[in-house]
């Protein structure tokens, strides 16, 4: 994202734009990135966004050069239940509202894309054919050449130590050069980006700015050449929390298993560069044992590498992006929950032109860093909070989904009363938030559904009672704003509905 956001900075005729890298380009997480180029996203904007980055690659070889490795050879995206059909035909839906190309497509369609792929349980398919598929690395070494064409300056082997502001404004960073803290220096500077991936909590710290995020274990195996393996879609069967790719006559395997790994609870090595982490097959084994059922020639082929790296997640699995609220002109790009390389086209172009216009080019509060909160930080939290959602990424995204790790951080005064009389909490902020009551007998517990959950008889309970007699409500979770000053009864006046 920091090649991005600077390519598109220079694109905006910004003439003083400087890029610090600690150690090389592409080292961290981009190196090892998957690449996968899939562009329905949750909201019309996220899409936006998503679709934005899958053009954007399309064209940067011819721009710069440096071929990109994009090719547009589309994805496939199965369902073996009767959920997880309804959750594709809803985003199908979605994808036609937002200008995206989808197909609904069946098992017998699937299995002519994909003739190595074992159907016999599929229930539904989406076919998106502009998705696909791209090498990570040259598409951050084609951003850091078209920014560098357009005048900015990138520059490796050096270290951001710290960042200075005054008045709550940023004024510059403090570097030093990668193996000889001897050499450093100081960058006056209006504006900074922090795109520093994994290490962006540490580097936000300094500064006091809240950035909450942790690594995880990302795993995924490369195959021996397959004999007769040609040019496939991108293949991903979230029920077996599986994602194929095709690459040069290999068959890339990864996963986002519900159970994760987190990494880095003691920080990260000062010499963590292009590194990998120690296998852990067992982890990763019942993967592979769906994964031979759905692909039967993988029971052949012999495994060229066991990869294990490191990528950073944040509590909501949505990335962040924006000017931080605690220090102004201090700019976040981090947190991408392992779907980076297709986001980060779109994020430079928009946060580019929100720190040229001083605000959002359209509503990105999804993924706003404002949205954050200081409990966040703690590293106990996160560690359990980033076991959930990496796995949430295939996971079923039922409407009123509720978080099961890193519960019970915020409780209202009234929490045990409420629970005696059987609410059922969901999380709001971190608070403990009774969303329904379960009758006597009944378990004060979610059955999700795409359809009507077990819980809206409850609800409805609950209106008639407040609409016919009287009710008490725990505001404890709400947001409260609090306005001073000798024009504040004039300025809530105009904003409030009554006197």
């Amino acid at each position: 994202s920091g090649c991005s956001i600077a390519y598109h900075l220079a694109k905006l005729g910004w003439n003083d734009v400087i890029l610090l890298e600690r150690k090389q380009l592409t080292c961290g997480t981009t190196w090892h990135a998957a690449g996968l180029i899939g562009q329905l996203r949750p909201t019309r904007n996220l899409t936006r966004l998503a679709k934005y980055s899958a053009d954007l690659y399309a064209q940067l070889e011819e721009l710069t050069g440096v071929a990109t490795g994009m090719r547009r050879n589309g994805s496939i995206t199965v369902a073996l239940s009767e959920e997880r059909e309804q959750e594709l035909l809803r985003q199908a839906s979605l994808a036609r509202a937002f200008g995206v190309e989808v197909h609904s497509i069946g098992a017998n369609e699937v299995k002519s894309l994909y003739p190595h792929l074992n159907v016999s349980d599929i229930t539904a398919a989406v076919h998106l054919p502009p998705d696909g598929q791209a090498d990570p690395a040259n598409i951050a070494l084609a951003l850091a050449k078209g920014a560098r064409q357009l005048g900015a300056r990138i520059v490796e082997g050096v270290k951001v130590t710290d960042v200075h502001h005054d008045d709550g404004r940023v004024t510059g960073v403090s570097w030093a050069r990668d193996g000889r803290p001897d050499e450093h220096g100081h960058i006056d500077a209006d504006v900074v980006v922090n795109c520093a991936g994994m290490w962006a909590r540490e580097l936000g710290r300094l500064s006091n700015v809240n950035i909450p995020l942790h690594a995880c274990e990302h795993f995924y195996i490369v195959t021996e050449p397959v004999d007769g393996l040609k040019q496939l879609p991108v293949l991903r069967v979230p029920d077996e929390c599986a994602y194929y790719k095709e690459d040069a006559g290999k068959m890339l395997l990864g996963a986002f298993e519900p159970k994760a790994k987190p990494w880095g609870m003691q920080g990260i090595a000062e010499e963590f560069c292009f590194d990998q982490l120690p296998e852990d097959f067992d982890h990763f084994e019942p993967i592979l044992e769906m994964a031979v059922n759905r692909m039967p020639f993988l029971a052949e082929a012999g495994i060229h590498t066991f990869f294990n790296g490191p990528e950073s997640f944040t509590p909501d699995d949505m990335y962040y992006l924006g000017e931080a609220p605690e220090l102004d002109s201090y700019f976040v790009a981090a947190g991408y929950n392992s779907i980076g390389i297709v986001s980060s086209g779109g994020a430079g172009m928009a946060l580019a032109q929100w720190i040229d216009k001083g605000e959002p080019p359209f509503d990105l509060w999804d993924v706003d860093i404002r949205r954050t909160h200081g409990f966040q930080k703690n590293g106990r939290y996160l560690k359990e909070r980033v076991s959930e959602t990496l796995g949430l990424l295939y996971a079923e995204h039922f409407p009123y989904r509720q978080p099961e790790t890193a519960r019970g951080i915020r409780r209202s005064p009234v929490h045990e009363q409420l629970k005696k009389k059987g609410a059922c909490f969901g999380e709001l902020a971190g608070w403990e938030r009774a969303n329904w009551f379960a009758r006597p007998g009944q378990e004060p517990l979610y059955n999700y559904s795409f359809g009507r959950q077990n819980w809206f008889n409850n609800a409805r309970a609950e209106h008639l009672a407040v609409r016919g007699g009287v009710g008490l409500f725990d505001m404890t979770s709400f947001g409260k704003i609090r306005v001073e000053g000798p024009d504040a009864e004039a300025v809530l006046q105009r904003i409030c509905a009554n006197d």
